[in-house]
């Protein structure tokens, strides 16, 4: 069928063509005919924030995230969190950009320009004279896809920014004494002694029937829940699987040998010797000119007799570290020295003799030794790495043609897999048990959100089609299909009866240590003499002596008058724990660094807190509306 339209696809272009532009001058065209209006997500005083706007941020935040990380994992980045605080940060320009405006705030040439000099990069391009290597600059901002006036505008957006949240969080300030109440409480360690009562001690205890079970089980029809799951195939596409398809002709590699081999032969390397008369460019101008001047003597000296450089070097040169081997240096390259030094040492011959040079460290006289030609390596020897590197090059043009091919072949041949493996090469990988969302340890196209949304959408699972080429990875393309699929459901009581007794003891012999540890609570409370409790330990919230969460969070959190206190912890399925708390233990007596390294990072607390609340209040202030639900979190079990 597509063969066909191929084939004919010219004749039928032109009446199509006359029948749309018809239907376009009897009908009409809506704004809205080429792309529907991107839902809004979220508003900003007044003004829309789109599904187009998130996606697109959305986008480019990941593109940043995997340049700054390829390692990252790229299934987090393409889930629900990640996408929503995305949309946060997003609404939080706005709001930032909307305060600038109200408040007027603008950032002059001055700021912006001490701004600029604060980055290390564009500090670095800064001329003898202290101004700006002009072409160096836009060459920088321009490697980052930027014209120099979109980068300052940025620069200034920003600036501007941080006055709006400057002002605020410049304030705050923390006494000793707040440092020392908040440190003293973060830090405080308890001594307490526990007596555990463990579910499992009790599971013997409890007596269960059939109709136990039956009840258990229509209360709790969750707990045996079968998620949706389906049988699959799929295929991927990545760079490896092209580099299989590529051998680099000898043509090929003798070309890339030809224009690489300076490359492959390394850099030419220079010895030499020189007479250094220091004048750094702080030097008293007058005091630059007698040195200067002796400089030129000297060079004279040495012209006039080569042979005597080194004696001369010796007891002239002010290097000192060379000036002992009659100024002689290590062997350098192109790089290895500054610039003039080295545009005029890569002008002389073996045995010639320098003008007087000029660098920020004072006048030279150069002196040129051994020339070292780098061996010129055999086509041969690198025909492995030439090999290597081609095949690289060539992977990445191979692979945008495969991809191509991928994705077509996949759509236009949707009831198999098995045509654009053939095409290609590929595998037909199977998997089972395959849910919307990856299971724990899944990798490749199996972690990928948008591969399982994509295999489970209406056309894949009612038409068991292919699903169109999936990006899953940095270049890697994954295309699935659904073998067979089962919705949902709960499981028969009879498939489950063990489960649902295991779940049900583990249930009842929890609620039975529960009370148990509840009346030793009682009775110790009235009567401590018949406590059965484990040795004294001390913990805190940094040392919880392998103690679980629940139970330090509770015993730090008791109230405590320096008497003799005790709680009751609840452990879920574990069981239940009753603590007596002791007492209070000093902690070392920290040091004065320590107690102001605290201090700074209460204060940097302190000013986030503050921050915080302020924006909370712009954002009342410029009425934000997030029309999108914050996604569950996944709680730890």
């Amino acid at each position: 069928m597509f063969e066909s339209i191929r084939k004919y696809s010219k004749v039928l272009m032109y009446p199509l063509f006359l029948l749309i532009i018809l239907s376009f001058v009897l009908v009409g065209v809506n704004q809205n005919y080429f792309s529907e209006k991107s839902p809004v997500v979220a508003k900003v005083n007044g003004k829309e924030i789109t599904q187009m706007d998130w996606d697109n941020a959305h986008r480019m935040e990941t593109d940043r995230m995997r340049q700054q990380n390829p390692n990252m994992d790229a299934k987090w980045m393409d889930g629900p969190e990640a996408r929503y605080l995305t949309l946060e940060r997003v609404v939080r320009d706005r709001v930032l950009d909307a305060a600038v405006q109200k408040m007027h705030l603008t950032v002059d040439n001055a700021t912006l320009g001490r701004a600029l000099m604060e980055i290390p990069q564009i500090a670095a391009l800064k001329k003898p004279d202290g101004s700006l290597d002009v072409e160096a600059y836009r060459a920088l901002v321009g490697a980052q896809g930027m014209s120099p006036e979109g980068f300052e505008a940025g620069m200034r957006r920003d600036l501007a920014v941080r006055q709006v949240l400057g002002g605020v969080s410049n304030t705050a300030f923390v006494t000793d004494a707040q440092t020392k109440t908040a440190i003293d409480a973060l830090y405080q360690q308890r001594e307490i002694q526990i007596a555990r009562f463990d579910a499992k001690a009790f599971a013997s205890q409890v007596k269960v029937s059939d109709a136990d079970l039956e009840a258990f089980y229509k209360a709790n029809q969750e707990l045996f829940r079968q998620q949706e799951e389906a049988s699959i195939e799929y295929v991927v596409l990545n760079a490896d699987a092209v580099k299989g398809m590529i051998k680099p002709s000898e043509d090929d590699l003798r070309t890339y040998y030809k224009e690489n081999l300076n490359r492959f032969m390394g850099q030419e390397m220079r010895t030499a010797s020189h007479i250094l008369i220091n004048a750094p460019q702080s030097m008293p101008a007058a005091d630059r000119e007698k040195a200067k001047q002796r400089a030129e003597a000297l060079q004279a000296e040495a012209k006039a007799n080569p042979a005597q450089f080194a004696e001369l070097a010796k007891k002239n040169s002010q290097d000192t570290s060379s000036a002992v081997n009659g100024g002689a240096l290590p062997a350098f390259k192109k790089g290895d020295m500054v610039k003039p030094f080295e545009d005029a040492a890569f002008a002389l011959k073996t045995g010639e003799i320098s003008d007087v040079i000029s660098t920020e460290y004072g006048f030279h006289i150069i002196k040129m030794g051994e020339v070292k030609t780098p061996r010129v390596p055999t086509f041969e020897e690198l025909h492995s790495k030439l090999e290597e590197e081609v095949r690289a090059q060539q992977v990445q043009k191979k692979y945008a043609e495969a991809a191509e091919t991928f994705s077509n072949t996949v759509f236009e041949q949707s009831d198999s897999l098995k045509p654009v493996a053939e095409k290609l090469g590929l595998k037909i990988e199977k998997a089972e048990h395959i849910t919307r969302t990856p299971a724990a340890g899944a990798t490749g196209a199996l972690a990928n959100p948008t591969f399982l949304e994509a295999l489970f959408s209406n056309d894949s699972l009612q038409n068991k089609r292919n699903t169109e080429a999936i990006e899953v990875g940095t270049s890697m393309l994954a295309s699935g299909r659904i073998v067979s699929h089962q919705d949902a459901r709960v499981l028969p009581f009879e498939e489950v009866k063990a489960k649902a007794h295991d779940l049900y003891i583990a249930q009842q012999a929890a609620e039975l240590a529960r009370k148990e540890g509840e009346a030793k609570l009682a009775a110790w409370k009235t009567d401590a003499a018949g406590a059965s409790l484990a040795a004294p330990i001390v913990v805190s919230r940094q040392d919880v002596k392998g103690q679980s969460p629940v139970l330090i969070n509770a015993v730090m959190q008791a109230k405590f008058d320096g008497s003799v206190a005790w709680a009751g912890v609840d452990l879920g399925k574990d069981g239940y724990a009753v603590v007596r708390i002791n007492k209070t233990v000093p902690r070392a007596e920290d040091t004065a660094e320590k107690r102001l390294a605290q201090k700074q990072e209460f204060e940097r607390l302190e000013s986030s807190a503050e921050t915080m609340a302020y924006y909370e209040l712009l954002k009342e202030r410029f009425k934000v509306q997030i029309k999108v639900p914050r996604p569950q979190e996944n709680k730890a079990s």
